[in-house]
């Protein structure tokens, strides 16, 4: 089995039974700010495009680029699709030309035959609300000698099924790195947000390496991470500066977490790199450069590297900005309340969740969302908003234009906005902004009102916990980490009063604990 990187969480898989095309992913993402790191605008698209097998892990705009999959793969190429609840990335795939799919069940191991020979696959498809746009999922192929498990930044709860079906995993590609806004955009003391980025960017990295133990591969491919920012209003967030609270860390700063844990079998691979594998044997590795220079790209010569690749890009970049809505138009109360209105009277669940009515603040412009009434208005004088966004009204009108479904896989991840909060983070605020469809509403408020099974109990460092975590259903046995009287679910870093029981991360979701 061959393996190249082609950027990002993109990866082209060689097998005798055919190539698999994994998230290839080049034109900017999230209005012009997420690039690829490094540079993958050089690769041949059209020959990696040329391929058997397409799998596209979810509909975040760094996995699933339109234009790249429009315009250099294969439309024949056979679909591996994620088992999701709502269409959304079938209808998107269909729209740019995809007409063969093996449709997958989750979990389960599939041989696909094709005319080169029988593949295993099995796709982990992850279902909550907080998963992707309303998705995430990882892929597993064997092609009877090499065992590979592309999780790229899907985060499975329960890995037991991947041991059982396919045993020992030989290479293992998975996301390390930040892709979110948490904490940069907030407004807060400066010392809190150095904080908790400094928090952050261990426990990511933390997490990561509890998955690479229990996956247990001999190999181990940092991927998925970081984006790079070339806009100059946004370059501070590269980690090129070294700042300790930076949540974008690099491979190199990964791979070096893993040899100070005692794993020294993690790869590094840039776009274009190769790895060919015999089963757990690493036959060879090639890259497009040098290994000194590769190595430079993330060291010595990150910073020269990142004002280069700005400079090459600005045509680009401009190009992004010019298909913009103006800042100007006509006021924005009315479209809003055609859009967010009719989701909120569907959403019964989520807008008792978010509890309060929230402020957006665009330009001259301000307009309250009144989830316990359903509503959305002009702010009374002097209302106290306990949630609140900034965003330029240029972004605003440009999704509304688009009939964008998903303001989190648009506006928030471009970074481009300030939010401020009372208390705690509330799951629910974002999973409405993700679900502007009557689809997605209806599963994600289902979704909620479901009762979590937390009949199961463990128990950790003296403390008898329920197992599922009241959050996402994450197995705390492997998860969970005692800190006093603090319960950390590394999975998504969400914590909890042992004490009390009591979530100290958001709302609701109330653990079952006690002292043994």
């Amino acid at each position: 089995m061959q393996v190249t990187s082609v950027g990002h969480a993109g990866f082209r898989i060689e097998t005798q039974a055919g190539s698999i095309l994994c998230d290839p992913w080049v034109n900017p993402a999230y209005f012009g700010s997420w690039f690829p790191f490094p540079d993958n605008s050089g690769l041949d698209w059209d020959s990696l495009g040329n391929c058997d097998y397409l799998y596209v892990s979810h509909l975040h705009r760094d996995h699933f680029d339109a234009k790249l999959l429009r315009e250099h793969v294969n439309k024949d190429a056979v679909v591996l699709l994620p088992d999701y609840p709502v269409p959304d990335l079938r209808d998107a795939l269909e729209k740019l030309g995809f007409h063969q799919f093996f449709e997958t069940t989750d979990s389960v191991k599939h041989r696909v035959r094709g005319p080169k020979g029988d593949l295993d696959v099995m796709v982990i498809a992850l279902r909550a609300p907080a998963d992707g746009p309303i998705g995430d999922s990882a892929l597993v192929v064997c092609d009877g000698v090499t065992t590979a498990f592309n999780m790229n930044d899907a985060r499975p709860v329960d890995l037991e099924v991947l041991h059982a079906d396919f045993g020992h995993v030989d290479v293992h590609m998975l996301q390390y790195s930040g892709a979110i806004w948490y904490p940069m955009v907030y407004e807060m003391p400066e010392r809190a947000k150095q904080t908790f980025g400094t928090q952050k960017r261990q426990r990511q990295m933390d997490r990561a390496r509890q998955y690479v133990a229990q996956v247990g591969a001999t190999w181990v491919i940092p991927s998925a991470g970081p984006p790079c920012f070339l806009d100059p209003e946004l370059r501070h967030l590269n980690d090129d500066h070294g700042d300790p609270a930076n949540i974008f860390p690099d491979q190199m700063v990964f791979l070096e977490q893993m040899r100070a844990h005692g794993h020294d079998r993690g790869l590094l691979m840039i776009p274009g790199s190769t790895a060919d594998f015999t089963g757990a044997q690493l036959d060879s590795v090639h890259h497009p450069l040098p290994t000194d220079e590769v190595e430079a790209i993330f060291t010595t010569g990150k910073a020269a590297y990142i004002a280069d690749y700005a400079e090459r890009m600005a045509p680009v970049l401009a190009a992004e900005k010019a298909g913009w809505e103006p800042a100007t138009g006509e006021p924005l109360l009315e479209p809003l309340r055609a859009v967010f209105e009719p989701i909120m009277l569907a959403g019964d669940e989520i807008c008792d969740g978010i509890g309060y009515p929230v402020e957006l603040v665009m330009g001259p412009q301000r307009v309250a969302l009144d989830f316990p009434k359903r509503t959305v208005r002009e702010p009374i004088t002097d209302e106290k908003f306990r949630y609140g966004f900034e965003i330029p009204p240029e972004l605003v009108r440009t999704v509304l234009r688009e009939k964008e479904p998903d303001w989190v896989n648009s506006i928030f991840l471009s970074t481009r906005f300030k939010a401020w909060r009372v208390g705690g983070y509330n799951e629910y605020l974002y999973t409405f902004f993700k679900c502007l469809t009557d689809e997605r509403i209806a599963y994600a408020d289902g979704w909620f009102a479901e009762t979590h099974d937390d009949t199961t109990s463990i128990t950790l460092d003296g403390w008898e916990i329920q197992r599922r975590c009241p959050h996402l259903k994450a197995d705390l046995s492997k998860f969970g980490v005692v800190d006093g009287t603090t319960l950390t679910c590394n999975l998504h870093g969400w914590q909890w009063n042992l004490e009390t029981g009591r979530c100290l991360t958001a709302r609701g979701h109330e653990l079952r604990c006690s002292r043994r």
